[in-house]
């Protein structure tokens, strides 16, 4: 990886910037949910947070991306509304979806955010729907499915890349490796070493990246979004990362390697690259903790207004279920 392209000083910043965001957000939803104040699955994705911060960097409003039930960091690195975004995890009438997705289906179209699902390996075929729509357009925009590596075993996954790869459709598909698919660990789901080997399948490039590293993800999506700009086609990227909570937030993911999870932990990305900020004179001590608290400050503000919204109206039960409403 050492052709690739780097992030400079001020995009390295922006990416710790909303690495933290997702990161502390991530800890507010938790001890809400440990008071009893959310009552919701939550799927952490403590541990993860670098993928699509440095993903982000190169996509704008226009650009698609659909993700899993575990993809709040996407949409958040995205651009997710804050405000919209708690009252949706509060079921708030305010949320994005009227209160009535949660945490499993945030959607936010305006900033390309087209759908968080919650069946295992959905967002490819989407994705995939999506940039063909984008190619029939002609316009210049990419579109990106956030996977895991579980979901990399079924058959969307094979038929979305041949599909992609056969129309040269501007997708990106970016599996985020954190080593279990619910709970059951890489070496008891496939031979291979790398899922990023399998787009030699497809005739597309596939490259494999250390997903805690910054600079290894800036490089790697940035050329896989150019190309795909250029029209020459989809992408394979597997980020290898860790979640350090359990599958779902409430299970204390006993089946985890015990060495492993010691070594992952060791490698948190999060203090990682905020010491690198010090190191290499980036930003100041002073500077970090001010952004760390205004985040807070946002978060704090989000909370309080999504805690103080309405609720849906019963009649939202049957709306958007149906093409029309029924009697």
């Amino acid at each position: 990886m050492s052709n690739t392209p780097k992030p400079d000083a001020a995009t390295l910043l922006a990416i710790w910037k909303k690495a933290t965001l997702i990161k502390l957000n991530d800890e507010r939803i938790i001890k809400q949910m440990m008071a009893g104040k959310l009552v919701m699955p939550y799927y952490s994705p403590r541990g993860q947070e670098i993928i699509p911060s440095a993903l982000s960097m190169h996509l704008t409003d226009d650009d698609y991306i659909c993700t899993i039930y575990r993809g709040i960091h996407d949409m958040l690195a995205k651009g997710f509304p804050l405000g919209e975004l708690w009252a949706e995890l509060a079921g708030r009438a305010t949320g994005t979806c009227k209160g009535k997705g949660g945490p499993m289906h945030l959607t936010h179209p305006a900033k390309g955010m087209m759908v968080t699902t919650g069946i295992v390996g959905s967002s490819m075929p989407i994705a995939t729907g999506l940039g063909w729509a984008a190619k029939l357009d002609g316009k210049n925009r990419v579109s990106v499915a956030n996977f895991g590596d579980g979901a990399a075993n079924i058959g969307a996954f094979h038929e979305s890349m041949n599909m992609a790869a056969l129309w040269k459709l501007p997708v990106i598909f970016m599996c985020q490796n954190n080593l279990y698919a619910e709970h059951t660990s890489a070496a008891d789901s496939r031979v291979v070493d790398r899922i990023s080997a399998r787009a030699d399948a497809y005739g597309m490039p596939g490259v494999t990246v250390d997903g805690n590293d910054p600079d290894e993800v800036y490089g790697a999506t940035k050329i896989a979004i150019e190309r795909a700009r250029a029209g020459e086609g989809p992408t394979l990227i597997e980020a290898v990362t860790f979640r350090f909570n359990g599958h779902l937030l409430g299970e204390a993911g006993t089946y985890m390697d015990k060495q492993l999870y010691a070594e992952c932990q060791a490698k948190d990305p999060m203090p990682i690259l905020r010491a690198r900020l010090l190191t290499e004179g980036i930003a100041t001590e002073d500077d970090l903790v001010a952004v760390e608290a205004d985040i807070n400050g946002q978060i704090d503000v989000a909370l309080a207004a999504a805690m103080a919204a309405p609720f849906p109206d019963p009649s939202e039960l049957k709306r958007d279920v149906f093409a029309q409403d029924l009697a």
